[in-house]
């Protein structure tokens, strides 16, 4: 029964947990430290993202096994599609948007506004390092809770522009 209630539930869950910052558009980063910032001290470090990633992962793996299966994947995938478009973000997400300089983790073109695949900087980075295609590291079409929280270390040290070991609201801002 609680799985069944968590299944319906945590694609709202996800929906809260990765939405771009629609209301804060003027301050970089504000959604993510809302959902990520679990001790609300202003700032993200990577325990705190690696338990946030982990609640995300128990909320899709639906039988428990600690795998994401492609099936699985599946209502991941179309619960972080939805809150993309909800958020205006629609077919960009997971195109390296990102405000980042240089390259970031893929193709992109110059200084903050590659358009290439790649997983950029910003706060729609650690959504997209979470697509399956980014988190299988293995690359046998499936993701264990291993690979699904390693995934997001490149994306944290890439977001730590000062290399603090921390995310700050600066670490988001421009330039």
């Amino acid at each position: 029964m609680l799985k069944t209630l968590t299944t319906y539930t945590a694609p709202i869950a996800l929906m809260i947990a990765l939405s771009a910052p629609a209301m804060a558009q003027n301050q970089p980063g504000a959604h993510f430290f809302e959902m990520w910032d679990l001790d609300e001290d202003g700032i993200v470090t990577l325990a705190e993202a690696r338990e946030r990633r982990d609640d995300i992962f128990n909320m899709f793996d639906e039988d428990e096994d600690g795998v994401l299966t492609a099936e699985e994947y599946v209502l991941f995938d179309e619960t972080r599609q939805a809150d993309m478009e909800l958020n205006g973000m629609g077919q960009h997400a997971g195109k390296g948007q990102g405000g980042g300089k240089g390259q970031g983790g893929g193709m992109g073109q110059g200084k903050g506004g590659g358009q290439g695949m790649g997983q950029g900087m910003g706060e729609h980075g650690v959504a997209m390092s979470m697509e399956r295609q980014n988190a299988d590291l293995n690359g046998d079409g499936q993701v264990t809770r291993e690979e699904f929280l390693q995934a997001l270390d490149p994306w944290f040290t890439r977001q730590d522009r000062n290399g603090d070991g921390v995310l700050t609201p600066e670490d988001f801002g421009r330039g």
